[in-house]
């Protein structure tokens, strides 16, 4: 009995969230090229579908996903590092040392910099 009122509750919803969305719509301003316009984005764009951007999270992500890397590995580490020992030692000395070519990489590209 349950299942069933969730599922009515789901249906009722996506059929009015379909009905919403589509009694809003609104044909193109007049002079306006079809392929400049957003697919379903709701409003006029201010720049050609085609002309490029500068990605300038990427930096940070990348240093985001060292320093989330370097965490996931060093807690299973610890544990280990007591039976290996020094071999242990020197293989997380050799991932440390990869993940600060990123780390260094970001510090040139500025991305400590708050701008």
């Amino acid at each position: 009995m349950n299942l069933l009122i969730v599922v009515a509750v789901a249906v009722i919803a996506g059929v009015a969230l379909t009905l919403a969305a589509h009694g809003g719509a609104r044909p193109a301003p007049p002079g306006t090229a079809p392929q400049a316009l957003p697919f379903l984005g709701g409003g006029t764009p201010d720049t050609h579908a085609w002309q490029r951007f500068h990605f300038r999270a990427y930096s940070m992500t990348l240093l985001f996903v060292a320093f989330e890397m370097e965490m996931m590995f060093m807690y299973p580490w610890a544990v280990v590092f007591v039976a290996e020992g020094l071999k242990a030692l020197a293989e997380m000395g050799m991932f440390l040392a990869i993940l600060s070519i990123g780390i260094l990489y970001g510090w040139r590209e500025g991305v400590f910099r708050w701008q």
